[in-house]
């Protein structure tokens, strides 16, 4: 298990419910192992940081540019 701020962690609540419309489409692409059977999760808190998305088996941290973060 990644360590991380139990601060962040409701605020990456809020983040999930409120993402942008390039996070959505990528995560429709992304969810439910659609990309060769990886799983990815959505505003991960690892360490400070809250990132985008988040893929364990691959170590793969994929971040968006937009005006929130």
């Amino acid at each position: 298990m990644l360590p991380y701020n139990r601060n962040l962690k409701q605020y990456s609540r809020e983040l999930r419910k409120n993402m942008t419309d390039a996070e959505r489409l990528l995560w429709l692409k992304i969810r439910r192992k659609q990309l060769n059977e990886y799983q990815f999760y959505r505003q991960k808190v690892i360490g400070n940081y809250i990132v985008d998305f988040y893929c364990p088996k691959a170590g793969l941290i994929i971040e968006l540019d937009g005006g929130r973060n």
